[in-house]
Parts: structure tokens; C-alpha cells; sequence
């Protein structure tokens, strides 16, 4: 497993790809270097059959924004892969379709996950001058009202409600419409490098990408993390930056709303830890509030919220535990691979069957 720069991610190619894992890690981790803290985890990914796609992401309390921005990779890196594997005489035919692309994240980079999903229920825009433009450029303010509205605080101005509605509805139209965009430009590139190939036969009608966002596309959450500015800062500076009126966007409130409004995430299996309590609020408001994922694709497994890492050296890996968690430092790849990365394989092989 090598992993290339591909636009602004980690891409490690499979010769023989089943599929593709977009991989986003947790906050530090998953932005500096997370192909070496989660290379325990990746590694077994790489060997079920699945080429690596790394996605780092800035720290930003516009969540929002970074979510938008991690979707529009997706369209920038599909043409790269066929391009690539075709290059370097690898099988290309997975990269043709959406549905072969996949999700896994832990901690925060689940929320970026649960925000594109929840994306995925917002209504086709379409052209200006369509018919069917006007009805669900409302149906899509519609949506915006409902999630803004029921989670205001009751302090909160009409003022200040209206332009957080104007807000969102302006970014998600202009991210809407430049996916548009991105899926078109997207599937010329494919048709260009696939007509290039020694062997080429036309594929027009194979190419398929079926969902702007990750509509079909199965996700697995390790360890998700919703919370807002009184988990990145300590207190009592979290209070008092709030208080002044900054927090992430969206906020968990805000984001549990979009999940439950969109109510999809019919593909999505979740691991939590057993010693886990920076992730456990978030992992019972799934299975109580939401009551998904269905029983099979959740599975409570030993370790801490810092299970996830992992860096493999030779036939040990080296372990970031939480205190308390009872996860040796050091420990052998094959007590890691039967206690951690075989039962994450095996819930997300399941995914993929489902």
C-alpha cells in the first residue's frame, strides 16, 4: 500500500479494486499525516480489496464549508483514478460508478459524513427556467426553515433567524449547482481517459454517477463525535466564545435535525467503544433518538475513542490509548486485526452486501 497526492488527498491505488474507502480521520489525526496514525486500519481496508482515498480536512468551525468542500474532492479524484489505474495497468471499471464509492470516518470526520448524507435528502434544483426550478428552489428554503426554526434558542432574533437562513440557503444553492457542475466535468474526463486506453470500448452508458452528493454510498461511523465549541476549547473560554455568538456550523443541535429531516442513512453501520465517553452522547442519540443503524450493523468493541490509531511496524502496532481503556501501547498486529480492524472489516463488508 502506496499512497500518491491526488489533488488535495492521499490516494493509495488497488490493482484489483472492489471498490473505494474515503477515509476522514478525527481532529489532528486525520489532518496531519493520517496515513501514518491510521496505518493499521488503512492497511487492512487496502488487503479486503478497496484502493484508499484519504481525505484531510482544515480545521474550521464552519463545518458547513468543509463538508462542501470534501464532496467537491470526490469529483475532482474519481477521473484521477481512472486515469491513473489505467496508466499504470490497473483494473479502472469500479471507479465508473458512484455506488462503488464508500465512506469511513472517526470522531469529528463522521459529522463531515452525517452532513453529506444529510445533503443527500435536499431536493434536485435543476436549471433556472425549468419547470420545476421554482418548486424546488421552496421545497429546499422549506427544508433550510424547519432545521434553522426548530433549533433557534429562544433568545434569538427573527433578525438574526432570517439571516442564518439566508445564509445556509445561498451556500447550499451555490455548493448545489457547482456539484452540477463537477459531476458533468467529472464524466467528461472519465469518457476522455477511458477513449485513450488501448483497449477502449465505448463505456458512455457505464459511467454512472447517480447522486450529487453520497446517495447509495455506504458509510461506516468509528467512534462519531457531534459536539460543538465546548469540546474544541477548554472552559471556560468555550462559554465565553459562544456567549459573544460563535460555534460551529452547524451546531449539534442543528446537525441531529438535518440527520433526522433528511432520514436517510439507510447504508450506514457505527462502531463505538466500550471505554469511549467522548463519543458515547453521540452513539446513543443514534441508536435511541434516530434507532439506526438497524441490529447487525452496530457493534460495540474494547478500546477507547483512540482505538482507530494504529501505527504498524512490522508484526506490532503501536496503539494512542485513552487511559483507563486497557489497550496495551504495544501489541501484536494479529491481537489487533481480531480485537479492532476483522470486526470493523467485517460490519463494513456487511454494509456492502446490504
Amino acid at each position: 500500500m502506496k499512497f500518491q497526492p491526488v489533488s488535495h488527498s492521499w490516494v493509495a491505488l488497488h490493482p484489483k479494486p472492489q471498490g473505494v474507502i474515503q477515509f476522514i480521520g478525527g481532529a489532528f489525526f486525520g489532518t496531519f499525516w493520517p496515513m501514518f496514525f491510521y496505518r493499521s486500519l488503512l492497511q487492512r481496508l487496502f488487503n479486503d480489496g478497496y484502493t484508499i482515498v484519504i481525505l484531510p480536512f482544515n480545521f474550521t468551525f464552519d463545518h458547513y464549508a468543509e463538508s462542501g468542500f470534501l464532496i467537491r474532492e470526490q469529483y475532482e479524484i474519481m477521473p484521477e483514478l481512472v486515469r491513473r489505474a489505467i496508466f499504470a495497468g490497473y483494473e479502472y471499471q469500479p471507479y465508473l460508478s458512484d455506488k462503488n464509492f464508500s465512506w469511513i470516518g472517526h470522531s469529528i470526520g463522521c459529522k463531515y459524513i452525517a452532513l453529506l448524507e444529510a445533503f443527500s435528502a435536499l431536493p434536485f434544483i435543476g436549471k433556472p427556467g425549468n419547470s420545476s426550478y421554482s418548486h424546488n428552489i421552496e421545497k429546499l428554503r422549506k427544508f433550510i426553515d424547519s432545521i434553522v426554526i426548530t433549533t433557534a434558542n429562544k433568545t434569538d432574533s427573527q433578525v438574526k433567524i432570517d439571516g442564518k437562513i439566508e445564509s445556509i440557503f445561498t451556500d447550499l444553492l451555490i455548493l448545489i449547482n457547482d456539484l452540477e457542475l463537477k459531476r458533468k466535468e467529472a464524466k467528461r474526463l472519465i469518457k476522455y481517459y477511458i477513449k485513450r486506453e488501448a483497449n477502449f470500448k465505448d463505456l458512455q452508458d457505464d459511467i454512472e454517477i447517480s447522486s450529487i452528493f453520497i446517495k447509495n454510498q455506504a458509510s461506516l461511523l468509528l467512534a462519531p463525535v457531534n459536539t460543538g465549541l465546548d469540546s474544541a476549547i477548554p472552559q471556560p473560554f468555550a462559554s465565553i466564545v459562544i456567549s459573544l455568538g460563535f460555534n460551529v456550523k452547524p451546531t449539534p443541535e442543528e446537525t441531529y435535525a438535518l440527520i433526522k429531516y433528511g432520514n436517510l442513512f439507510n447504508l450506514m453501520g457505527l462502531n463505538s467503544f466500550k471505554n469511549d465517553k467522548l463519543a458515547l452522547s453521540t452513539a446513543q442519540w443514534f441508536e435511541n433518538d434516530f434507532k439506526k443503524p438497524p441490529e447487525g450493523f452496530k457493534e460495540d468493541l474494547k478500546g477507547g475513542h483512540l482505538r482507530p490509531l494504529g501505527i504498524q511496524l512490522g508484526n506490532f502496532a503501536i496503539n494512542f490509548p485513552d487511559l483507563k481503556d486497557n489497550i496495551p501501547m504495544i501489541e501484536s498486529i494479529q491481537k489487533r486485526n481480531t480485537e479492532f480492524e476483522s470486526p470493523v472489516s467485517q460490519l463494513f463488508q456487511r454494509l456492502e452486501a446490504k
